[in-house]
């Protein structure tokens, strides 16, 4: 791969994503990008410990001007790889663990009951049992969950460290649905009826609340702490002493440059299904839209991939949201005492990764499209919603600038599985020439719930090897990237 240039796709009518300096110095490097995949296979999933530090800082620094107390937890479910958690530890933030593996694997990278937290959906006596024997904070989601967990730490003769998981905050009148949590309105007299000494559950130690609400409104969460932050007053007075409130993730960030490339996306998705242009998605699919009796319908069914408000900016209007009397939700958490908690996934480990994959063939289908199969799978680069909306960058062994118009090609990315589904973007991408066999696709911030949230082995492929890159040397070498396991 000599004298290789890299060239975005779609340079018209596209989404062109934010990124960072260090993902242009390993597209700058080729040979280097070519010895890691000799040596690792394809694709590859590159992480950035130092993106994730930046991250961290920046939410600090809202509680800071705030002068309240807080809490950061890293969503560990966000992305599995090591390096992230041992970051975490270094930055002094906590983990959110969900399973007991990811409980283990934090204890073991130096994690502790006052930096780790216990989430999962489902809690089994294991988990429990390793929670309680490290003095891990456990969130409580049901009736079930307190019986286990009180009757392991009477067993195990310790208390169990607990918050309360709650849901169905009111907002403008209107019930929040989730099934997960204690209905708001039941835990006050759940909590005075069954816990504390000499009552059915005797073996918690309360120090907290917990939501985590579905979707990205910030004034659902400012109100849901506001109900929070009401309840505590009132259990106080019943000697329940609870430190913190710990309001979940769903921290929205900001994956795209321009907000009119997003808009003018979302128009011509609506005109191609009603075949004013021809189809910009593979086999003209609506990601949610579709249209019926002459009109368009349903909703886009992707995230929301351009934000003006993002990471710092929204958890401060949470913060700054005032109740009826005035008051801000950060000043009643500073007067109350009460430390404030975030979980966050996404927006811990936006611009920390890519994803790398050779081309291996390319053809055209009975439409006439260019189909450009890439040595990995869906599951390896798989969004929970209807498409990843980035456009993604591709390593050209050979590519004259000068001569790109004349050769401007329409492709669609494929992958390994023997499933028609199998088409990793399903927007159509414009590149400046055909790759060749060889060639590199990079896929821009996928640290976030792309690159292992949906991984699967299926054909028993082997999963996708994270390495860590650290910019240890200049120029970028071979040895500036290990292996997450190594790391």
């Amino acid at each position: 791969m000599n004298n290789s240039q890299y060239s975005k796709g779609n340079q018209e009518k596209g989404l062109t994503p934010i990124t960072s300096p260090w993902m242009h110095d390993i597209m700058n490097h080729p040979k280097v990008v070519d010895e890691l995949f000799k040596r690792f296979g394809s694709p590859l999933n590159i992480l950035h410990p130092a993106s994730f530090a930046k991250n961290c800082t920046r939410f600090k620094e809202v509680f800071q001007n705030h002068d309240i107390k807080f809490g950061i937890f890293y969503a560990r479910k966000a992305n599995k790889a090591k390096a992230f958690v041992k970051q975490a530890f270094i930055e002094n933030i906590g983990v959110d663990t969900a399973s007991e593996r990811e409980l283990l694997q934090s204890l073991q990278l130096g994690g502790d009951g006052d930096h780790l937290v216990l989430t999962s959906a489902i809690k089994t006596k294991e988990q429990v049992k390793t929670a309680l024997q490290n003095n891990v904070p456990i969130v409580l989601d049901n009736d079930d969950e307190c019986v286990l967990v009180n009757d392991l730490a009477e067993k195990n003769n310790c208390k169990a460290r607990v918050a309360f998981r709650l849901s169905g905050f009111y907002v403008n009148k209107k019930k929040l649905y989730s099934r997960f949590g204690f209905d708001i309105d039941d835990i006050e007299e759940y909590l005075m009826k069954h816990v504390g000494k000499d009552k059915k559950y005797n073996n918690f130690k309360v120090e907290g609340l917990h939501f985590h609400l579905d979707g990205y409104s910030t004034r659902q969460r400012s109100e849901a702490l506001l109900h929070c932050i009401s309840l505590i007053q009132k259990l106080r007075e019943n000697d329940f002493s609870f430190r913190f409130i710990d309001m979940g993730g769903g921290i929205l960030i900001n994956y795209l440059k321009h907000k009119e490339e997003w808009l003018n996306f979302d128009v011509r998705l609506k005109e191609s299904l009603k075949g004013k242009i021809s189809p910009i998605t593979f086999n003209n699919n609506g990601l949610g839209y579709r249209f019926e009796d002459g009109i368009i319908k349903g909703d886009r069914k992707t995230y929301p991939y351009f934000n003006e408000i993002n990471s710092d900016k929204f958890l401060e209007e949470i913060l700054k949201y005032s109740d009826q009397n005035g008051s801000s939700v950060a000043s009643l958490l500073q007067k109350e005492n009460i430390e404030i908690r975030i979980e966050p996934g996404r927006s811990l480990v936006n611009q920390s990764g890519i994803t790398m994959a050779r081309v291996v063939h390319r053809k055209k289908d009975a439409k006439g499209q260019w189909l450009i199969g890439l040595e990995m799978n869906m599951s390896q680069m798989m969004s929970s919603s209807a498409d990843f909306m980035l456009d993604p960058f591709v390593m050209y062994a050979n590519l004259d600038q000068d001569k790109t118009e004349e050769k401007l090609v329409d492709v669609y990315f494929t992958g390994a599985y023997c499933l028609e589904r199998d088409v990793l973007l399903k927007r159509k991408v414009t590149l400046p020439k055909l790759p060749e066999i060889g060639d590199v696709v990079v896929f821009v911030n996928t640290a976030g719930y792309m690159m292992h949230f949906f991984e699967t082995q299926a054909h028993l492929f082997e999963l996708a090897p994270n390495l860590v890159y650290t910019e240890t040397s200049k120029p970028l070498k071979f040895a500036d990237f290990k292996l997450d396991t190594d790391n």
